[in-house]
């Protein structure tokens, strides 16, 4: 990105670069915006009891500025919990049939984003980039456009963008395709999903293909392109060297050193495909019982939107499950599986990834799924873990050295959950070895980057074409 403008970051929510709870998307985008001295921008978390919303908090992070705006209860009922999470979540991971669509939930997602393009428009100044993260603002370039911003404008999507028939079922999905021709710039996690994006515009708004993704329609020009995101491997791994991490490492050890440990960490999302995991686990049990009384699942399903009575009702789906599977092989001193229904510290993972013989990362759908890859990170490089992965996570499309399976297929997965706790020391090294170097290569500095990179030239193109 040219060193001249400055970095303004939009997300729903506001990550603080320097807290030691960031992960690493808010570490790296904090490194870009302190190249420029930016300004990130988002919801501050908060439901104000005002009607009113739009209250605006301002701090700093070193040469970051952190701006954040209250919501009101109605704002985020209708926005944040009903169109973006209640509407748009399902329906982009392939789950119409839990899809709501109530009255409302459509006209408050557009209320808010033209609040937040309010706000922020004030605040802009005109050599400025602006980079706009995820599915709960897919249309504020659209309405910063309508104020007069002429900045050059990209927007990452983090999760899946399905087909176009599925697109095509979410009501108001022909004003969000308009809202995708507002930026110059749209990113997307995978291949496919670049793939669907082209289907999508092409047929639903005759969208001309220019070539190198790019496309022209409604007389606007807008780039799509796959930009795979990565993690910060170097800041994880410093992570392994916490207080916090020797010490459960040290714990795990003694507890489950004579056990064969596989670890699943997921928030409890319909998305995540646990009870198909929990199935598989239970078929490994019963297929091999040789993995009676050694092989232990420990898996964490931190919390998120239980109001929602999907979530509740996968809660209890879990809960039973892992009382049925403990009941039937569990013995005195071993228990099949360890279900978690917190959140962990972000720096115990890393000891929890290094105890675990295989790891399993079996979403049903997911954007990207960075679990593997901070498993990959966390091996021993001469006695490696071994990465069960689903087909459907985006992450498949470059891991091709993990076991990839289909998580609907759970006598293959119980097959497949086998092999990798088998599989010979040689190949579990080979297969480590690759992930690994792609990984380091194709971290989340050189995502950021990239994507930075190609707004600056992409934004060139599309204004003097204009």
């Amino acid at each position: 990105m040219s060193s001249s403008g400055r970095l303004v970051i939009v997300s729903n929510r506001v990550g603080d670069p320097r807290k030691a709870a960031a992960g690493g998307l808010a570490v790296a985008l904090g490194d870009a915006l302190a190249k420029s001295g930016g300004l990130w921008f988002g919801w501050s978390g908060k439901v104000s009891e005002d009607r009113a919303s739009g209250e605006v908090h301002r701090s700093r992070s070193g040469p970051v500025e952190l701006v954040t705006m209250d919501l009101s209860q109605a704002d985020h009922d209708t926005y944040y919990a009903g169109y973006s999470n209640q509407a748009l979540w399902p329906a982009l991971h392939y789950r119409l049939d839990l899809a709501d669509f109530a009255a409302g939930f459509f006209s408050g997602y557009q209320r808010v984003n033209r609040l937040f393009a309010h706000k922020l428009a004030a605040m802009l100044r005109p050599d400025d980039v602006i980079w706009v993260h995820d599915y709960h603002l897919i249309p504020l370039a659209d309405e910063l456009r309508a104020l007069g911003c002429r900045q050059r404008i990209g927007f990452f999507l983090h999760i899946p963008l399905p087909p176009p028939p599925i697109l095509a079922a979410i009501p108001g999905h022909k004003w969000l395709m308009r809202s995708f021709f507002a930026y110059d710039l749209v990113g997307l996690q995978t291949r496919s999903d670049a793939d669907h994006f082209a289907r999508f515009v092409q047929e639903e708004a005759g969208a001309t293909a220019l070539g190198d993704g790019g496309f022209e329609a409604l007389g606007r020009r807008v780039i799509a392109r796959p930009f795979p995101i990565g993690i910060d491997v170097a800041e994880f791994q410093r992570l392994a060297g916490s207080n916090d991490s020797r010490q459960t490492e040290a714990m795990l050890k003694k507890q489950y050193g004579h056990r064969q440990l596989l670890v699943g960490i997921d928030r409890l999302d319909y998305s995540k495909g646990l009870p198909h995991r929990f199935r598989a686990f239970r078929e490994l049990l019963a297929n091999y019982p040789e993995n009676l009384n050694s092989a232990t699942l420990i898996q964490i399903a931190s919390p998120t939107r239980e109001s929602v009575s999907a979530y509740e009702e996968l809660r209890r789906e879990l809960e039973g499950l892992a009382g049925e599977i403990n009941g039937a092989h569990g013995e005195l001193d071993w228990m099949p599986i360890r279900y978690l229904h917190r959140t962990w510290a972000r720096r115990r993972l890393p000891a929890l990834y290094r105890c675990a013989r295989v790891a399993l990362v079996t979403p049903l759908r997911d954007g990207m799924n960075l679990v593997g890859k901070e498993y990959v990170a966390m091996q021993d490089e001469a006695d490696p873990g071994v990465l069960v992965l689903s087909r459907f996570a985006g992450a498949a499309e470059q891991m091709r050295q993990a076991l990839l399976v289909n998580p609907y297929d759970i006598p293959a997965t119980a097959q497949a959950i086998q092999r990798a706790l088998r599989m010979p020391l040689a190949e579990r090294q080979e297969r480590h070895a690759a992930l690994l170097a792609h990984i380091r290569e194709h971290d989340v500095h050189e995502w950021s980057r990239t994507f930075l990179d190609t707004l600056s030239a992409v934004e060139m193109r599309t204004h003097q074409a204009a």
